[in-house]
């Protein structure tokens, strides 16, 4: 096959490139520049899109011996990711930007490029599985449970996996790749993973909300309306936080209170018990199938509301193009603008993005 890597200058995507290689396949690299301005994207080692990171792709791709390029995808990764990131916020959601950049760079503009210049497929260093099902191609987990990625590939169609290709899904450990990098040579085997959101470069989420959304006081206020304390701006909240809640008026039963709902309009966050972030139905309209869709219009399945929480067993239906979702224990802390990945054992069958939750605890109460 003639494969695009997308290399990224970490460890993953070059052992990933020389898997490639090394099965006789017809391989380019190519990093891509998420930025034209320098020092909007993180610096160092905790970097995934920096200057460093192109040149630590380019020297991988010297050893493997194959052709590379730096691609500029830069008002790409700003229209769909950085400023969908911030829309989602003035919303009062909580946006995944990895999941968006899976979605709409990685596998969505590159892999358009990629067909377009003759390349059968792309290949990346995520964890995660491709077998060949029943029904056609089917998106798993990765053998190593610790960097299982397929939580951030669920928003994959059926016609993209079909031009993907994941080499280190079978791989049983993170430090076997690592050592494989040392063994061929590559000079990122020992480079730290990246972390955080990329396009911040120095981490301070809040502090970079506030210069992009703006940052107006408002009323903190109990489940009931009374107004309980005030905020500097109600986009650095999330729901489940405890922290940094200015609160003048303490609750009835002396304990803490959490942030259970964010209300932009009116610039206003909502704080209550922690028993109320106790989730137990959440619905999205904004959904997509990993390969076949179900069959019926309810199943049982296993839903993941996050890349690192553990999968939750559930009942799922689609009904007026709206998927919703019981879990059979509820979940903690779920804010729309998450997305809800649901499996099928190891098998992902699909995702949506969460527009409504339901709260186990009335308001009554």
């Amino acid at each position: 096959m003639r494969i695009l890597a997308a290399m990224s200058g970490g460890v993953d995507s070059a052992v990933a490139t020389a898997r490639a290689v090394e099965a006789g396949h017809d391989v380019v690299g190519v990093h891509l520049a998420l930025s034209r301005a320098g020092g909007t994207l993180r610096a160092g080692s905790r970097g995934c899109c920096t200057i460093e990171d192109a040149m630590d792709a380019r020297r991988a791709a010297d050893a493997l011996g194959i052709p590379f390029y730096v691609w500029d995808f830069s008002e790409r990764f700003r229209e769909d990711v950085i400023d969908d990131f911030i829309a989602e916020y003035r919303a009062g959601r909580t946006p995944n930007p990895c999941m968006r950049c899976n979605e709409k760079i990685k596998f969505a503009a590159l892999l358009e490029r990629a067909l377009e210049l003759g390349f059968d497929a792309v290949c990346t260093g995520h964890y995660a599985t491709l077998v060949e099902g029943e029904g056609g191609l089917e998106l798993h987990r990765a053998s190593d449970a610790a960097k299982d990625q397929s939580y951030v590939l669920g928003v994959l169609t059926a016609e993209q996996l079909a031009h993907t290709y994941f080499p280190l899904g079978d791989t049983p450990s993170k430090e076997l790749v690592r050592a494989e990098a040392e063994q061929r040579g590559l000079t990122v085997a020992r480079k730290p993973d990246s972390h955080d959101i990329c396009f911040i470069p120095d981490g301070d989420t809040r502090g970079w909300l506030a210069d992009k959304v703006g940052a107006e006081k408002g009323e903190i206020v109990d489940r009931a309306g009374d107004v309980v304390g005030s905020h500097d701006g109600a986009h650095a909240f999330t729901v489940g936080q405890r922290r940094g809640l200015q609160l003048g008026v303490p609750a009835a039963d002396g304990k803490p209170r959490f942030v259970l709902e964010v209300r932009p309009v009116s610039n206003t966050v909502v704080v209550g018990p922690k028993e109320a972030l106790a989730c137990v139905r959440i619905a999205g309209a904004r959904y997509s199938w990993a390969g076949a869709a179900p069959t019926a219009p309810a199943f049982d399945c296993h839903v993941q509301i996050r890349a690192h929480s553990d999968p939750v067993p559930a009942r799922a239906w689609i009904a007026d193009d709206i998927v919703t979702v019981e879990p059979e224990s509820p979940f903690d802390g779920v804010a729309p603008g998450q997305t809800a990945v649901l499996y099928e054992g190891t098998r992902v069958l699909g995702q949506f993005t969460i527009d409504r939750t339901e709260s186990a605890v009335p308001v009554e109460a």
